[in-house]
C-alpha cells in the first residue's frame, strides 16, 4: 500500500491556507454585512451597498491582475520571491487591521479596497511556491491537502465570530462584534503564517539579478506568454479557466450579500457558511482521491455542472432553508475546484524556473474574471433593483468553461492507485 509523506516544508506550505483562509470567509460572511451597517448610516440602500461591494472587488482584483505577471516575473529571480510575499502580507494585514478603528463607510469601503489587493498578492506567490515545495506526484494532494486544512482551520475564529455577533456579549453592539471578529482573524493570520515564513523556500528561479528588473521581467513576461499561446493545451486551459473560476469567485465573493438581500438573517448565513467549510475540509480529498481513479479533468468537468446547478438554483430561493441547501452544495466542490485547477497547472509548468511567471498568468485569469462577475451582477442589480437577475449570469460563464474545458487533452500523470493512504510522519509535522 503506496502512502504519501509531507514533509516540514510541505506541511508548512499547506498550514499558509489556515492562515488566510480565515480572512477569506470573513470578507465572505461579515465585511459586507459590515458595509450595510455603514451604508445605513450615509443613508445608502442594501442593492446600493451590494453594488459598492461588488466595485471594490471588481477593481481591487483588476489591478493585482494587470500587475501579476510582471510580479511573477519579478519573483522568478532567487531571493524576490518572499520579499514580494511579505510587501503584499503587510498590505493586507494593516489594512484589515485599520478596519477596527473607523465607521466612515468610505473609509472602510477604501479599506477593503487594499486590502483585497494584499490579499490577492500573497495568494499569487503562494500558488507558485506549490512549485518549489513538492513534486508533480504529489501536487495534486498537497495543493487538496491546503484548502482541505484551510476550510477546517478557518472555523475556529468564525465560529467565535458568530457566536460574538449572535450573543453579543457585554452588551456589545453587532458593528463591535464585527470588528472584534476582524481583529480575531488578524492575529490569526499572523500565527499561521509563521511556519511559512520560517521553513518556506524558494528553489527554482534565475540565479542573475539584472540591474533593469521591471525591463527584464516585461521580457521574461512576453516571452512566457508566447509560449502559453504556442501550448494549445495550456492555452485552452487556462481560457476555460478564466470563465469558470470567475463563477466560483463571484459566488464567493457574493454570496452574503445575495442573501441579505433576499431576506436571510446574518445568523443564519453565517451559519449555513461554517456548514459549507465543514463539508469542504473533506470533501477537497474524497474529490482528490476520486480524481486518481478517473482524471482531474473529469472530476474539474464534474464541479463545474454542480455550480451551474447551484447558480440555477439561487434564482429561485425564498427562504432560509433553500439557502443552507446551497451552502452544503457549494461546500461538495468549492475546494475541489480549486484545489485540483491550480494542481493541474503546475503539472502543465514546462520550465519550473519560470514557475511565478506562469503562476502569474494563471492568477491573472483568476483575478481578471473575478473582475467580469461581480461586475455582472453589479450591473444587472443596479438596473433591475434585484439581486436575483444578476445570479443569472454566472450560470454562461460556467457553460463556456465546461466547453472549452473538453477539447484539454488529459495530463494526468500520477498513479491511480486508489489503495492510495495519506500517511503523516510525526517527526515531520511543522513545530510551534
Amino acid at each position: 500500500m503506496k502512502q504519501i509523506k509531507l514533509n516540514r516544508t510541505e506541511w508548512s506550505w499547506a498550514f499558509y491556507d489556515v492562515a488566510f483562509s480565515a480572512f477569506a470567509i470573513l470578507s465572505t460572511a461579515f465585511l459586507p454585512i459590515m458595509m450595510k451597517f455603514a451604508g445605513k448610516s450615509e443613508g445608502f440602500s442594501n442593492a446600493l451597498t451590494t453594488a459598492h461591494w461588488g466595485y471594490v472587488q471588481s477593481f481591487s482584483t483588476l489591478i493585482i491582475a494587470l500587475l501579476a505577471p510582471v510580479l511573477g516575473a519579478i519573483a522568478d529571480f532567487k531571493g524576490k520571491k518572499k520579499h514580494l510575499f511579505r510587501i503584499f502580507f503587510i498590505i493586507a494585514l494593516v489594512s484589515l487591521v485599520s478596519m477596527i478603528f473607523s465607521d466612515n463607510y468610505w473609509i472602510l469601503l477604501f479599506a477593503n479596497f487594499i486590502c483585497a489587493i494584499g490579499y490577492s498578492g500573497t495568494n499569487i506567490i503562494y500558488d507558485a511556491y506549490l512549485i518549489d515545495v513538492t513534486d508533480g506526484s504529489k501536487m495534486n494532494f498537497l495543493s487538496s491537502l491546503g484548502f482541505g486544512v484551510g476550510y477546517a482551520g478557518r472555523c475556529i475564529p468564525y465560529i467565535i465570530g458568530i457566536i460574538l455577533y449572535s450573543v453579543q456579549p457585554f452588551g456589545i453592539s453587532e458593528l463591535v462584534a464585527l470588528k472584534i471578529a476582524i481583529g480575531i482573524t488578524a492575529v490569526w493570520w499572523f500565527i499561521f503564517s509563521i511556519p511559512f515564513f520560517k521553513n518556506v523556500k524558494q528553489i527554482y528561479g534565475r540565479e542573475e539579478h539584472p540591474d533593469k528588473l521591471v525591463r527584464t521581467s516585461l521580457k521574461n513576461t512576453y516571452a512566457t506568454f508566447k509560449n502559453i499561446i504556442k501550448d494549445k493545451d495550456m492555452g485552452l486551459f487556462l481560457l476555460a479557466y478564466f470563465f469558470y473560476i470567475d463563477g466560483v469567485n463571484t459566488l464567493i465573493t457574493m454570496s452574503s450579500d445575495f442573501g441579505y438581500d433576499i431576506g436571510v438573517s446574518v445568523t443564519t448565513m453565517a451559519v449555513a457558511l461554517l456548514a459549507t467549510q465543514i463539508v469542504a475540509a473533506p470533501s477537497v480529498l474524497i474529490f482528490e482521491r476520486l480524481a486518481r481513479r478517473f482524471t482531474t479533468k473529469s472530476i474539474l468537468l464534474v464541479a463545474i455542472c454542480i455550480f451551474s446547478g447551484i447558480c440555477g438554483y439561487a434564482v429561485f430561493m425564498k427562504h432560509a432553508w433553500q439557502f443552507w441547501i446551497m451552502a452544503v452544495a457549494t461546500g461538495l466542490v468549492l475546494g475541489t475546484i480549486q484545489a485540483l485547477s491550480r494542481a493541474y497547472f503546475g503539472r502543465m509548468i514546462p520550465d519550473k524556473n519560470k514557475n511565478n511567471e506562469y503562476f502569474g498568468f494563471f492568477n491573472v485569469l483568476s483575478r481578471y474574471s473575478s473582475f467580469l462577475g461581480p461586475l455582472m451582477i453589479s450591473l444587472f442589480t443596479m438596473l433591475t433593483g434585484s439581486s436575483r437577475y444578476g445570479i443569472m449570469s454566472i450560470v454562461l460563464l460556467f457553460a463556456i468553461g465546461f466547453i472549452i474545458l473538453l477539447f484539454v487533452k488529459n495530463i494526468d500523470t500520477q498513479p491511480k492507485d486508489d489503495t492510495m493512504v495519506f500517511s503523516i510522519p510525526l517527526e515531520e509535522l511543522p513545530q510551534k
